[in-house]
């Protein structure tokens, strides 16, 4: 493994870790600011919106400089947010800490996964982008537990603090290990933006939205949802983020072994069994052992959709994939900002702490509904290419 690619899984690695580790301490950060439980999960919509937006913004300020040394202002811009977060005496100021690191967010993977496609083979493009975000899947399984132990017993503050350190190793691990490289040739903002004429590029990132919003639909409230109806104690919270960190490795190495050869059946097969697993998840949250199984499947079934979902964007963004890849990374946040609003808002109309599976389900079907109209538009457009070919050699008899 190039030793980039291993800079790029560190920085991953933080920001994962900051993404997911407000799952965990949702009902403390509430009761500290004495907010409910769906204003507090407001602190995870605005990090997905503040994706969304920095994602092309700062992408297009990204073709003034090289790649490296965006990258490296990026991860400052995530310490800065998040130390914001650690010291906010105010909701209002914890908000806009999440949406300040959330901001380098979009940004990073997008232009670390063209980096990262770049330093392989055409053939292992997906299987290097599925590497860099083992860092975000590790951070589930090492970073986010720790942080949700750290926020329960020492106070969500520290956990916060320990997040801004962990970008400052993300930093310096591209500062010493990223290639120097000079600014891309051409690249122009009206270049990147040719790509979002490709419906092709559009229908891959509605699938990113609904999918992987249906996960966040689920997961953004699975603390009280455990804790509530499965009968879990607060402490435990901490092992079924464990749980659903492994899952997501599991589904991600899956991703990235089979995108290069199968893509469109793996979505098919993903985004079907994340619909069904989230349906039953109303169900088996009332078990404690069902429940703990359903969070790992949604962490596996979820995560395999995402390196052939990024994958397919660069494919057919062509010649000018940057901007391109930070929009659909942001597509993942803005699926994640409209579930977890959604999911928040069927508990606040009384439908209870298990209604979000449904929000969940619907959205990963939609998903898959898409999935089928991109592949039928597919086989369709070369058939109609040839028919059109065909056409104009077919002489005119009068």
């Amino acid at each position: 493994m190039p030793l980039a690619l291993l800079a790029l899984t560190v920085g991953a690695f933080g920001i994962g870790t900051t993404e997911f580790v407000i799952m965990g301490l949702l009902p403390r950060i509430a009761a500290d600011y004495g907010v409910t439980i769906p204003t507090a999960g407001l602190l995870v919509t605005g990090y997905a919106l503040g994706v969304v937006i920095g994602a092309p913004l700062l992408t297009v300020f990204g073709t003034r400089v090289s790649r490296k040394r965006m990258l490296m202002l990026l991860m400052g811009l995530f310490v800065l947010g998040n130390l914001l977060s650690a010291l906010a005496p105010t909701f209002g100021l914890m908000l806009t800490g999440r949406v300040v690191a959330s901001l380098a967010h979009g940004s990073f993977f997008g232009i670390g996964s063209v980096v990262a496609a770049e330093l392989v083979a055409p053939d292992k493009k997906a299987g290097a982008i599925a590497t860099m975000f083992t860092g975000l899947t590790v951070a589930n399984i090492v970073g986010v537990p720790l942080g949700t132990f750290i926020g329960q017993t020492v106070g969500w503050r520290t956990t916060f603090a320990v997040v801004a350190a962990l970008g400052v190793v993300g930093l310096l691990g591209i500062a010493r290990l990223v290639p120097a490289t000079p600014r891309p040739e051409g690249a122009r903002l009206r270049g990147e933006l040719k790509a979002f004429r490709n419906p092709q590029v559009l229908l891959a990132m509605a699938m990113t939205v609904l999918g992987f919003g249906g996960v966040f639909a689920a997961i953004t409230y699975i603390a009280p949802m455990m804790t509530h109806v499965a009968g879990y104690a607060d402490g435990s919270v901490t092992w079924l983020l464990v749980l659903f960190g492994v899952g997501m490795f599991l589904g991600n190495l899956l991703g990235g072994r089979f995108a290069d050869r199968a893509l469109m059946p793996l979505l098919y097969a993903a985004l079907g069994g994340l619909a069904l697993v989230l349906a039953l998840f109303t169900v088996t949250a009332h078990h404690k052992v069902l429940a703990a199984i359903t969070v790992l499947l949604v962490g596996a079934l979820g995560f395999a959709t995402v390196p052939p979902l990024q994958k397919r964007v660069l494919d057919q963004a062509h010649g000018a994939p940057t901007l391109a890849s930070a929009v659909n990374i942001g597509a993942f946040n803005l699926g994640n900002a409209l579930a977890a609003w959604l999911g928040g808002t069927v508990i606040a109309a009384g439908f209870g702490y298990t209604s979000p599976n449904w929000v969940g389900a619907v959205l990963a079907a939609a998903a898959l509904g898409l999935a089928l109209w991109s592949a039928a538009l597919e086989r369709r457009a070369p058939a109609d290419e040839t028919a059109e070919t065909a056409g104009a050699r077919v002489p005119v008899h009068h």
